[in-house]
């Protein structure tokens, strides 16, 4: 339709025309002595219309044929750079469905063509390290370094950091992704590699802090941070056993909730237990059972004091724990405990009436064992052997 319209244009224009020559009675007069021309000026347009197109015409061939290198230049450009997208593409999809052969053959067959392609290096690298072939994993990485001042520094560095830590290289990953961290901050996939890389390293005061970032970050659901925090405080306060004033620092930094963690509390009252520091032991358990009550940190609570340890302040864990029983006076674990700290006391008729007690509530070896020893310094025997029988028997 289009078409059609614009032929009823061109031959309206064209019967316009011919209809303004017929009354043009003009002409152009040419001299160059000695010769003279007359031309209809009708003729005269017409030739120099002709003449226009035809200059330019010619004038259109010269340019295109003087750039002609040029255009065959930019096409083979063009060639090259779809080829290399092609390759690219052939290469990270043959990635992502495990055809490592066959990315790593399209990438080294595209290479001496493309070597530009930084990206292309990076499909080979990770598809040689897929394949375990260490010599070409080396060569892509070699290749792949010329990049880093083309903007895949970061993807380098990162990969870099996950090939280590596949093979438990965690020293090599954690020098990445600190050079990572320097040059790009850390985001939410790099303090995950971080994560495993500390934990392979057994740093474990730093794998608690990055799970709180991961947490604080939804990077990680609390079901899945719990478990893990909370193996990395338990071995960081493992290793600190031998210093209790640093074992007391690092537990005050931990956040509330973390502290008041029954299996955390037993195992820093445990460590300042042996470290001989009956107080502080103390004043963690207290402060752990205000916020949640515990059977294993009740019973914990009478294990200061046995005979050539520091027993310290028993008299204001008596003085605590029967506060604890006017809330809990049938609590099997608190009566065993408050007879053990009796007992250390020397408060011979409390500790026998708390055993005693214990054990009608909730038998157990622990308190037949410690009431036997209790009746042995009371010199009844028989009565002793008696507990001591029902001790082995359960």
């Amino acid at each position: 339709m289009r078409a059609v319209l614009w032929l009823l244009i061109l031959a309206a224009a064209a019967v316009g025309l011919a209809l303004a020559a017929r009354y043009n009675d003009g002409y152009v007069l040419l001299v160059l002595p000695p010769w003279r021309a007359e031309v209809s000026l009708n003729l005269f347009l017409l030739a120099s219309t002709i003449g226009f197109f035809v200059v330019y015409l010619l004038a259109r061939a010269v340019s295109h044929t003087l750039g002609l290198p040029r255009a065959v230049a930019e096409f083979r450009r063009r060639r090259r750079q779809e080829q290399a997208a092609l390759a690219l593409r052939d290469a990270w999809r043959l990635l992502q469905e495990g055809r490592y052969g066959h990315a790593m053959r399209c990438a080294e067959k595209a290479w001496p063509d493309q070597a530009r392609t930084g990206m292309l290096a990076l499909a080979g690298w990770r598809a040689a390290h897929a394949l375990r072939d260490a010599e070409r994993t080396a060569e892509w990485a070699r290749r792949m370094r010329a990049y880093d001042s083309k903007g895949l520094q970061a993807a380098r560095l990162m990969t870099e950091a996950e090939f280590a830590l596949e093979e438990r290289r965690f020293e090599d990953a954690r020098d990445a992704l600190n050079q990572f961290a320097a040059a790009e901050g850390r985001h939410i996939a790099a303090l995950r590699l971080s994560l495993r890389a500390e934990q392979g390293l057994g740093n474990w005061r730093e794998v608690a802090r990055l799970v709180r970032q991961l947490e604080k970050h939804q990077a990680l659901t609390a079901e899945q941070a719990a478990p893990i925090r909370s193996r990395a405080v338990r071995e960081a306060l493992r290793g600190l056993r031998d210093d209790p004033a640093g074992l007391m620092r690092y537990w005050r930094e931990l956040d509330d909730a973390d502290r008041s963690e029954a299996s955390l509390a037993l195992e820093t009252a445990r460590a300042l237990m042996a470290a001989g520091d009956c107080r502080e032991a103390q004043r963690v358990i207290e402060d752990a059972l205000d916020e949640h009550w515990d059977t294993t940190l009740v019973l914990a609570y009478g294990e200061c004091g046995r005979p050539g340890e520091p027993a310290g302040d028993v008299l204001g864990r008596i003085a605590q724990a029967e506060k604890w029983l006017q809330r809990m006076p049938r609590d099997g674990a608190l009566l065993f405990t408050l007879g053990r700290l009796c007992r250390q006391q020397q408060l011979w008729g409390k500790a026998r009436s708390y055993l005693e007690a214990a054990l009608a509530i909730t038998p157990s070896r622990a308190a037949h064992v410690e009431l036997a020893q209790l009746l042995d310094q009371l010199e009844e025997s028989a009565l002793a052997i008696r507990h001591y029988r029902a001790a082995a028997v359960l």
